[in-house]
């Protein structure tokens, strides 16, 4: 399965500086239904992947893990790290999405998943931040 992620230079370091921090191998990047909008991203620290993760190699060293059942969910996905101030947070930006809630914690996608190949170019300007931040 074709799995398209996108990590910028600077979120890579972040992943690999956070998952040196926790002693874990490999951050997972998920899906869960909840927000105002519909989907939320999840991240969490793993020190071993379970028999159905799908591991994407993003930089050397840096893996990330995909549960099978949110691959469709994250497939598209660009991941960059942005600095405000004091504050730094992980950014994503789903090619597949067709709206993000007002507080940009949550998105939505067309009822197909991400088979409407027609609203990534109206989607590609949306972004979520996670709650990630050093």
């Amino acid at each position: 399965m074709n799995t398209q992620i996108t990590v910028s230079p600077t979120a890579c370091e972040h992943i690999r500086k956070q998952v040196e921090l926790t002693r874990s191998r490999f951050l997972r990047l998920g899906v869960k239904e909840s927000g105002c909008n519909g989907f939320m991203y999840t991240l969490d620290f793993l020190e071993d992947t379970l028999a159905n993760d799908i591991q994407v190699e993003v930089a050397d060293g840096v893996h990330i893990c995909i549960h099978q059942d949110d691959v469709a969910l994250v497939t598209g996905t660009e991941i960059d790290m942005v600095t405000q101030g004091l504050n730094s947070a992980l950014v994503f930006k789903n090619s597949n999405a067709q709206s993000y809630c007002g507080c940009g914690e949550s998105f939505a996608l067309s009822k197909e998943g991400n088979e409407d190949g027609d609203s990534a170019a109206s989607a590609s300007e949306l972004a979520t931040d996670a709650t990630a931040q050093t």
